[in-house]
């Protein structure tokens, strides 16, 4: 009931009028982060999925089994919704399916299948897409191996910067036919190009990042964008931050002189110790 709780927060957001930006978050803190800054929604991209469990760069090197542990874990901390960037649900339609069943059993609020060729071809520097066919195929399958109606399931492609407008159309038009969700839309560099995409469509449309001329709420809303993702950013700075106090401890400053350190405040509403010390209470009978 929890994760269905979650899943239909996500569809009251997708079926509104207005757009909203997801906290990009990757771990039990993180996500916890989002939670108690009022955040409606989180993202788990896939980019920062693979630096946050490998550290390595995003070239789908991460296996389904090391995403849906890290789902698992986030949606174990915090009743926040979250949709998972579920990359090309690692293998065929097949693999999709188990990724979905796999994703959904670890609380995904909803989750995105794009039709991207991943791993890269050899011999292939810039990105290709699976046939319009294969990627039907693929949507079918996630759709099949949902069991909670709830499950956001979104199609995602990046045709507009790899084959075009007109193919992107194509593919968000069959997508949208085969039953999926909403549509997870990137590369989409004009006003011009979104507005297409949006009048061949009519589903609720979830985009990457943008030009400054499409951040406008109002206008993303117009098009029928009710999630627009903002990035990585917080785990950047949070890479940022570490280095910064390694660096500073490695060359001889005092832990007590390091700055941007957490408070012990914020640390302890991160941890929910408050709430830890409560259940110690109550079941081990220690005094608080």
């Amino acid at each position: 009931m929890a994760f269905r709780k979650r899943r239909e927060a996500l569809r009251s957001i997708l079926s509104g009028s207005t757009c909203i930006r997801p906290g990009s978050v990757y771990d039990a803190t993180s996500i916890r982060i989002a939670e108690d800054l009022g955040f409606e929604l989180g993202m788990f991209g896939g980019s920062v999925a693979s630096l946050a469990v490998l550290g390595d760069p995003d070239i789908a090197l991460i296996t389904l089994t090391e995403l849906a542990e890290q789902v698992r874990r986030m949606s174990r901390a915090s009743p926040l919704p979250f949709v998972v960037d579920a990359d090309h649900g690692y293998g065929n339609a097949l693999n999709v399916r188990r990724t979905v069943q796999e994703l959904e059993a670890a609380g995904a609020a909803g989750l995105t299948i794009e039709d991207t060729l991943l791993p890269q071809a050899f011999g292939q520097a810039k990105p290709q897409l699976i046939s319009l066919e294969e990627g039907v195929g693929k949507m079918k399958a996630a759709l099949d191996g949902r069991s909670d109606p709830s499950l956001v399931i979104l199609g995602r492609t990046g045709a507009v910067s790899i084959t075009g407008l007109d193919d992107a159309i194509a593919r968000a038009k069959a997508y949208e036919a085969v039953g999926v969700d909403g549509l997870f839309l990137t590369g989409i560099k004009s006003r011009s190009e979104l507005e297409a995409l949006s009048a061949a469509t009519t589903l609720p449309i979830v985009t990457g990042g943008a030009p400054e001329e499409m951040t406008a709420p109002d206008y993303l809303a117009s098009q029928r964008v009710r999630i627009a993702l903002q990035g990585h950013a917080p785990f950047a700075a949070a890479t940022q931050a570490v280095y910064e106090t390694l660096k500073a401890l490695r060359e001889g400053t005092s832990p007590k002189h390091l700055k941007g350190i957490a408070s012990a405040e914020l640390t302890s509403r991160a941890m929910r110790e408050a709430e830890m010390k409560a259940r110690s209470g109550e079941f081990l009978g220690l005094k608080t």
